[in-house]
């Protein structure tokens, strides 16, 4: 057998257009089934990587997650400068906070562009003018209550909320999609109300926001809906019928 060194030209790789990179808690198990076709088109790459997660979202299981972020940082690909790179948990940027996240995932990729569902959140209400949101969310009240005040500091008024009260994160992820759409439509159709938060990347959304949307006739914003649609907005990549719902272009 003839063994022959074949040539070959280099290009700029997978993430031509736009490299990113996400890390996700070991405890999740919807944002990458969510994330999976936003990021699909010629020219754009995402990378995952993980990091230790605690089985229950409780103040102290988030707060440790933060000695961890550097680490899990450093496994996304460094071959070249990523674009963006977003840590997906909400109530862990609520407590660690958000620049604290920011300068953790600085430490592997200085150049990158950060975000986390929570700033991402904040960025979705200015962009679709909501002022007055209801909050679905599946926390405990301790943590809750942290994002809740987190969100007001950021101009935002908390016109309506509930919580399935849960701290099990694999609980969390078997919240039927049907559980989810109709408290969104429950908190939704108040008067006081411009648009609807549904927090938690282990919360399944995706295949009822439009629905949603429909029903209370206003904007329905989820944490994995948002924080993809900014990582894409902080890449200057189009996001324009790319997901579901108001924020992507095809709301009520």
């Amino acid at each position: 057998m003839m063994a022959v060194k074949l040539p070959f030209t280099l290009d700029r790789g997978a993430g031509a257009a736009a490299a990113f990179g996400v890390i996700v808690l070991q405890a999740d198990e919807t944002l990458e089934g969510e994330f999976a076709g936003l990021f699909s088109r010629p020219g754009l790459a995402l990378y995952h990587t993980r990091v230790p997660s605690g089985a229950e979202v409780t103040p102290e299981t988030l707060a440790r997650m933060e000695r961890d972020l550097p680490n899990a940082a450093a496994l996304l690909p460094d071959a070249g400068d990523l674009d963006v790179v977003a840590y997906a948990c909400t109530s862990g940027a609520t407590v660690i906070g958000q620049e604290n996240v920011a300068a953790a995932i600085r430490t592997a990729h200085p150049n990158a562009k950060t975000t986390d569902p929570l700033s991402a959140v904040v960025a979705a209400c200015r962009h679709l003018e909501i002022r007055k949101l209801g909050i679905v969310s599946p926390y405990v009240a301790e943590v809750s209550t942290a994002m809740r005040n987190l969100l007001e500091t950021n101009g935002l008024t908390i016109s309506a909320f509930g919580s399935f009260e849960q701290s099990e994160e694999a609980v969390v992820a078997r919240i039927s999609s049907q559980s989810v759409h109709d408290a969104i439509c429950a908190l939704g159709q108040s008067e006081g109300v411009d648009g609807v938060f549904a927090s938690c990347t282990n919360l399944r959304t995706f295949d009822i926001i439009d629905q949603a949307e429909t029903a209370i006739g206003k904007p329905v914003i989820t944490s994995n809906q948002a924080l993809a649609w900014h990582m894409l907005t902080l890449a200057g990549v189009e996001t324009a019928g790319v997901g579901p719902g108001a924020l992507f272009g095809a709301g009520p």
